[in-house]
C-alpha cells in the first residue's frame, strides 16, 4: 500500500478507535505527512513499512535545521511513534522503527525562533518618524514576509519587486534565481519607504538600483542589518540571541507549524537540497503565493 493509504487508515483509527478530537487528529496526521514530504524532497523512495531509524533521524535533523523548536520536534516525534505503534498493531510491520528515536532535550540550546508576538514587539519598537525607521520597517517586514537571507536583502534591487503579482525576484547562493511571494504588509512599507524616504536620498553612482540604502545613499552592509535588529530586540525587551537569520527561521517555522507544504516552504527558502532537484520545478507560483496567504501570520 502507498503512504496515502496508510495515512488514511491511521486517520480513521485515530477518529474511530481512539476518539481523538478533530484538532488532535489533524496534528497527528500532519506529522506523518511531513515525514512523507521529507522523503519526497530527499528523493528517497522508501515505503512506510520499510523506513529505518536512519531516515527518521535524518528527518528530525532536517526539521531542526529549519529552526523548529525543541517542543515542536518532540511533538512530531510523538506523532511518529503513534503512527508506527498503529502499524505494529495492524500487523503491517513487526518491529517499531521509532523505538530508538529520541526526542530532543527540551533544555538544550537550539537556534532561537521568534514567536508571532515577538515579531510584533520588534516591529512596534521601530520609530517611524525617522527616515531610518521607515527603511528598517520595510526591511524587517521583507525579511519575515519572504524568508530572505541577509545577503539577499541587502542585494535586493528595485527592479526585483513585482508588486503587481506579489513576488520578489531573489538571487541566492551561487547566484541562483528564485521567485518568492511577498506579503501585503511588506509591499505597503516598501512602497512607503520608496515614496517618502528613498526618493529624497542622494544616491551614489553604482547604487542606484538597490532598494535598501544607508543615509549616504549607499548599499547597506550585512553588519548594519545585524546592528539594526540587535538594537530593536533590546528596545523590545526580548531576551534572545536574534540575528537576521532568526527572521528566516521564524518565517519557515511559522509556515510549517501552521500546516504549510514543506516543498513549497523549501522552494521559497531556496535551499540547495531542492534547487538542484527536478521534482520541484512543477510547483507553480500561484500555489506558492497561496501558501503564504493561507499560512503566514502577517498575511
Amino acid at each position: 500500500m502507498t503512504w496515502d493509504i496508510y495515512i488514511q487508515e491511521y486517520e480513521n483509527y485515530l477518529k474511530l478507535e481512539r476518539s481523538l478530537s478533530t484538532n488532535s487528529v489533524e496534528a497527528y496526521v500532519h506529522d506523518i505527512v511531513k515525514l512523507k514530504q521529507f522523503l519526497e524532497i530527499s528523493n528517497l523512495e522508501v515505503a512506510a513499512t520499510q523506513i529505518s531509524i536512519i531516515e527518521l533521524q535524518n528527518f528530525i535533523e532536517w526539521i531542526n535545521d529549519l529552526g523548529m523548536s525543541a517542543f515542536s520536534q518532540a511533538r512530531i516525534i510523538s506523532g511518529l511513534k503513534s503512527f508506527y505503534k498503529f502499524m505494529v498493531y495492524e500487523g503491517e510491520i513487526k518491529d517499531d522503527p521509532t523505538t530508538l528515536l529520541e526526542a530532543p532535550k527540551l533544555g538544550r540550546k537550539l537556534p532561537d525562533t521568534l514567536s508571532v508576538e515577538e515579531i510584533d514587539l520588534i516591529l512596534s519598537a521601530i520609530d517611524h518618524s525617522t527616515p531610518e525607521g521607515m527603511r528598517n520597517r520595510a526591511m524587517l517586514e521583507t525579511l519575515y514576509s519572504s524568508g530572505l537571507r541577509v545577503s539577499e536583502l541587502v542585494g535586493l534591487k528595485v527592479s526585483n519587486i513585482h508588486a503587481e503579482v506579489g513576488f520578489l525576484r531573489v538571487f541566492g547562493k551561487g547566484n541562483k534565481e528564485r521567485l518568492v511571494p511577498v506579503g501585503r504588509e511588506a509591499l505597503k512599507y516598501i512602497r512607503m519607504y520608496q515614496e517618502e524616504v528613498r526618493v529624497h536620498l542622494d544616491i551614489k553612482q553604482g547604487h542606484e538600483g538597490l532598494l535598501f540604502l544607508n543615509r549616504r545613499g549607499r548599499q547597506l552592509t550585512r553588519q548594519m542589518v545585524f546592528i539594526v535588529i540587535r538594537d530593536l530586540v533590546a528596545k523590545a525587551g526580548i531576551q534572545k540571541t536574534i540575528s537576521p537569520h532568526t527572521f528566516r527561521h521564524s518565517f519557515a517555522t511559522h509556515l510549517i507549524e501552521g500546516g504549510a507544504d514543506l516543498r513549497a516552504v523549501q522552494e521559497m527558502l531556496g535551499h540547495e537540497s531542492i534547487t538542484t532537484t527536478e521534482i520541484y520545478t512543477h510547483l507553480d507560483r500561484d500555489y506558492l503565493k497561496q501558501v503564504i496567504q493561507e499560512f503566514h501570520p502577517r498575511s
